[in-house]
């Protein structure tokens, strides 16, 4: 950018004669700063009289982001000449990346980058042979960076007295550009503004003002408006760039919500679909088994037989209870976690039974999806064993380790055959191995030396 140097007037002093086009006036410079090509800007092309296509960019709103978005359709040559143009997107490294995404380290970085720039565009430009204050107020300028961030206004009017009596063009249009990202349109932008414009229009010391032609003060005030309107425009499209950025987020975050909502209204379907059947085919044949079986229980007269229907009236009856607070809590929707049973109902699992059972656990201690599939894998295991096992003896191990929690479930070699083979889905153990992974922890099953059977889960205590 053409300047106007501070010299001219010795010239004039000293009789020769002034060129038709001044030299660099202090201050100044012949190169406008360029917004950074990462911030958003960036060069359209256009067509031309020698040919070639015009790359026309849709502007990105909240209504074109989405799967309901219209999808713009290219002409299979405009496509290929695009896929050509494209170039790689540059990837950093995961430090660089981190870096990058830290806003700490942007504004520090910022603040930095802002110093070193005000500070060589007042150390290139200062003259020789000038007045002290000139140079003070140039460099009092540097660093009113410090508060472009947080008092852009202030740093303005700070930097203005270098920019219009010395060197600190640049330190200005940072200030400026600050000033206008913060407020957009408003009074302070515009006296900033103004400001900026006048100190790059006016010329000091003001005989030296006074001497310059008009051509000379139409040419400044072009400069001077361009020199005040760069950074305002810059300012304000980072701005308006971050407004939109954000308005995206929030866009995708409201999509987000309602696939959430619909996948809750899907599954609270699914779950009253299957409280109905439950309620409609299970219950109704759990409750016949226990009815049944106390029917045989005041018919029969063996006290083997009765002890046998009550053990399955009383079954019966507590898979009833369980299987009505299960639908319940399907009805309902609501993931009813503490209603679910724990280590502290194991014991429960095992009364009337010649199980032997020893906890060294502490239930209040350990996390509650650890409790619940230690529950469910004793539970699981002693229905094997009643199935596959029946009159052999089995014993349950659960210790509290220090950084897990390990079940164990082993049986002897079955004593005696079934009648008739029970009915079974297969599932049992894979769905306790699931369980596990899904906790981080492991679950083992196989056979034993001495014939039997043993089950052994570690669910970590620690996530």
């Amino acid at each position: 950018m053409p300047q106007r140097h501070r010299g001219q007037a010795k010239d004039r002093e000293n009789g020769s004669a002034r060129e038709v086009v001044p030299s660099p006036r202090a201050g100044g410079h012949d190169s406008r700063p360029h917004p950074d090509p990462a911030d958003g800007a960036a060069a359209v092309p256009s067509p031309g009289r020698a040919g070639g296509a015009a790359v026309v960019t849709p502007m990105l709103t909240p209504d074109s982001v989405g799967h309901d978005a219209p999808v713009a359709v290219t002409a299979p040559a405009a496509r290929s000449r695009l896929s050509a143009a494209r170039l790689p997107r540059l990837r950093l490294p995961p430090r660089l990346a981190d870096l990058r995404d830290n806003r700490l380290f942007r504004a520090y970085g910022s603040d930095v980058v802002a110093l070193v720039v005000a500070a060589l565009d007042v150390w290139l430009g200062t003259e020789a042979d000038v007045a002290t204050y000139m140079v003070w107020l140039s460099w009092l300028a540097v660093p009113a960076m410090l508060l472009r961030r947080h008092l852009p206004f202030v740093a303005v009017l700070l930097t203005v007295p270098g920019f219009f009596a010395g060197w600190a063009q640049l330190a200005a249009m940072i200030a400026l550009g600050a000033l206008a990202r913060r407020h957009l349109v408003s009074w302070k932008t515009a006296v900033g503004a103004g400001l900026v414009g006048l100190s790059r229009f006016m010329l000091w010391p003001w005989s030296d003002f006074v001497a310059l032609t008009w051509r000379d003060h139409l040419r400044d005030v072009v400069y001077g408006v361009l020199v005040a309107g760069m950074p305002v425009a810059i300012g304000l499209l980072f701005a308006v760039r971050q407004e939109l950025s954000t308005r995206i987020k929030e866009l995708a975050r409201s999509r987000e919500r309602e696939k959430r909502l619909h996948a809750a209204t899907v599954r609270s379907a699914e779950r009253a679909k299957l409280a109905r059947e439950m309620h409609d085919v299970v219950s109704h044949q759990v409750t016949l088994i226990a009815m049944q079986a106390g029917a045989m229980q005041v018919d029969v007269r063996d006290q083997a037989t009765k002890d046998a229907a009550e053990t399955i009236r009383s079954l019966s009856t507590r898979t009833l209870e369980e299987l009505r607070e299960l639908v319940g809590v399907l009805r309902s929707g609501v993931d009813d976690d503490e209603a679910q049973p724990g280590v502290e109902d194991i014991g429960d699992l095992v009364e009337g039974t010649d199980v032997r059972l020893v906890v060294d656990a502490c239930p209040a201690e350990l996390p509650g999806p650890v409790s619940r599939a230690a529950f469910r894998t004793v539970q699981e295991a002693l229905t094997n064993v009643r199935k596959h096992a029946a009159g052999s003896r089995a014993s349950v191990r659960v210790v509290a380790e220090p950084n897990a929690l390990v079940v164990e479930i082993s049986n002897d070699p079955p004593q005696r055959r079934h009648a008739g083979t029970l009915p079974s889905g297969g599932h049992g153990l894979l769905g306790l191995r699931e369980r596990a992974g899904l906790l981080g922890g492991s679950l083992d099953a196989g056979p034993t030396a001495n014939g039997g059977f043993e089950v052994r889960a570690r669910y970590p205590l620690a996530g």
